[in-house]
């Protein structure tokens, strides 16, 4: 593999993101949990199954401070040293801080590791001190720090700047530094994109090495610069518009968004906060104090535990339980109905669903308002024909008024073990909003191999009127993204496509030379996307050529804005943008070729 960029201040990375299979490392537990029942699993009585409670303990592996707990630094250190570099390990952490001061904290996070304040506004719980993210795992290299969050903290970092060197499924979301914002690692070694949403960053954000980067409804004190792809969409202080160079795509707005629900404290009492939906939104939701939207208590909730079956989980969703997921992994041997209106299901720590003997891990009803937030669902070893679905097939219903929302729940083919799927995740239901996805087919870790863990499809998006902010789908064997529905919108999407394709005729579309990273559907008549990048890296055969990243029907209704494609080294090539427009990608030098309206 190539070595890294040079120290210098704005490196142009100039090889592949390097990815190498590492130690799973289990971490053990971490003893601190919440005053509370514990949550029951359902017990068979002669009258049927026993009514589940809501509400109780979240467990050992929610760690709950204060600012009046002892050795705050020490409990952070032990989780780091376990989760550092566990980046396919079974530990689950969440860190939550109770509203107040806290002082001298260096929170560094591993892998599946979530912190996050409980406050109503990430400034009521303000920490003097950092919370980091770097590479010293991996010698300098941030494109395998994925699976870890910031959330609704206030931070005052010691050096005026703080450091998020992440890359893939590590959302920065309602966030204030009271500072900068280093999205590099320490020596400016790689990175390759990740994501901010409803923030607050008063001084400037540098990304420096970062290839990519989509910043949502957030407030930014400047800018510093762009490698190739940074995306931006009701971002005050944001760049102008100025793809192809440097590559800035600038929206005013978000045409609709909807901010992720999130755990809070009442006085004594746990709450889920659910933030209002805005149209045409910009800045941040909590600007002006309390921010608007509704609250369930706790005791709403089914609070599940490592270990519950999905019997157990389907019975407390027919109860008209909400779902609490605390940190862990779930195994499901059959599919998680969601069929009730307004239903929240909020993973804690990475909370992860595996599916058992080849079930749909799992399934929204064609309703109003579900909100899916903060999970990640494993593919098992037995092929799955699907891992998510929004809606049913057919599903008509409009849900302009009260959409359901994916935000920050995850999708991984193999890596932790063998895991297969015929496609990942299916959006059925119309107005669904995604916001931020990470859908992978493993190309490091255990079990994988270009029919080890074989997945054709990442996304398939059947239903009209549906957005996504912040897409993130790589490595599928056919289409990563096939979008069939009308009115399709897309702002930001990152895509590699897959490494370990044998050769030419493995990755054939008919007569065309491989799958589009991103296909809409030749009878569609409208969708429009913005800031969407392509790479390929066809490390076992160099020789594959890639005809074009982006397939669509050439109509006036179907449009693109800023695309671009990139030959990561010269393994492999592209030989157009989308369809037949745009140059070739050049030789062995990593240099993106752009297309900046499409048609």
């Amino acid at each position: 593999m190539p070595s890294s960029p040079t120290h210098s201040p704005l490196p142009e990375p100039s090889g592949p993101r390097r990815r190498s299979l590492l130690a799973a490392a289990a971490a053990a537990p971490v003893l601190a949990s919440l005053t509370g029942a514990g949550a029951a699993s359902a017990v068979d009585s002669p009258d049927g199954p026993r009514a589940l409670p809501g509400g109780g303990d979240l467990g050992p592996n929610v760690i709950v401070f204060d600012p009046s707990t002892a050795n705050i630094q020490g409990r952070l250190d032990e989780i780091f040293k376990q989760q550092e570099s566990a980046q396919f390990g079974t530990g689950r952490y969440a860190l939550l801080f109770k509203p107040g001061t806290y002082h001298g904290l260096n929170a560094q996070l591993g892998f599946y590791t979530s912190i996050a304040g409980l406050g109503l506004s990430p400034d009521d719980t303000t920490i003097n001190g950092d919370v980091t993210v770097d590479a010293g795992w991996f010698d300098g290299n941030a494109t395998q720090n994925f699976w870890r969050s910031a959330e609704n903290l206030a931070l005052v970092p010691v050096s005026g700047t703080n450091r998020w060197a992440v890359s893939q499924a590590a959302p920065f979301r309602r966030m204030h530094v009271r500072g900068g914002l280093n999205l590099a690692p320490d020596g400016y070694g790689w990175a390759s994109g990740g994501y901010i949403a409803d923030s607050r960053i008063d001084g400037t954000v540098g990304p420096y090495s970062q290839q990519q980067w989509y910043t949502r409804d957030s407030s930014v004190g400047g800018w510093l610069n762009a490698v190739w792809n940074m995306v931006f969409s009701g971002v005050e202080g944001a760049p102008a518009q100025s793809f192809p160079e440097p590559p800035y795509t600038t929206l005013q707005t978000t045409p609709v968004s909807r901010e992720k629900p999130f755990l809070y404290l009442d006085g004594d009492e746990y709450r889920v906060f659910l933030p209002e939906k805005r149209t045409d939104a910009r800045g941040v939701s909590w600007g002006n104090g309390t921010p608007r939207g509704t609250s369930l208590p706790l005791s709403n909730f089914y609070v599940a535990r490592p270990g519950d079956s999905a019997a157990t989980l389907n019975q407390a969703l027919e109860q008209g339980l909400h779902l609490l997921l605390t940190p862990g992994i779930y195994h499901v041997d059959r599919t998680v109905e969601v069929k009730r209106a307004g239903t929240v299901v909020l993973g804690l720590g990475y909370a992860t669903l595996i599916p058992d003997n080849g079930v749909t891990a799992l399934r929204v009803a064609d309703v109003d308002g579900v909100r899916l937030a903060g999970f990640l669902v494993d593919a098992g070893p037995v092929n799955s024909d699907t891992l998510l679905e929004i809606g049913p097939e057919g599903a008509s219903a409009d849900h302009a008024a009260n959409p359901t929302t994916v935000q920050d729940v995850f999708v991984r083919i193999g890596g932790a073990g063998p895991g297969k799927a015929t496609t990942s995740l299916v959006v059925n239901s119309r107005h669904t909003i995604v916001d931020h996805t990470w859908v992978w087919r493993a190309d490091h870790g255990d079990g994988v191999g270009w029919e080890t863990n074989r997945a054709d499809y990442g996304v398939v998006v059947n239903g009209d009127d549906v957005l996504i902010t912040g897409l993130f789908v790589e490595h599928f064997n056919k289409y990563d993204v096939q979008w069939n529905g009308e009115r399709g919108r897309t702002v930001f999407f990152q895509n590699e496509k897959a490494y370990d394709a044998p050769d030419q005729a493995a990755i054939q579309n008919g007569s065309v030379k491989g799958y589009a990273a991103y296909k809409v559907g030749d009878d569609v008549t409208e969708h429009e996307g913005w800031g969407m990048g392509s790479y390929c890296y066809y490390n076992v055969n160099p020789s594959i050529v890639q005809h074009h990243g982006f397939a669509a029907p050439t109509r006036s209704g179907v449009r693109f804005h800023g695309l671009l494609v990139v030959s990561l080294g010269g393994q492999g090539q592209y030989e157009c943008v989308i369809n037949d427009t745009g140059s070739p990608t050049s030789g062995t030098d990593t240099v993106p070729s752009k297309v900046v309206q499409y048609p």
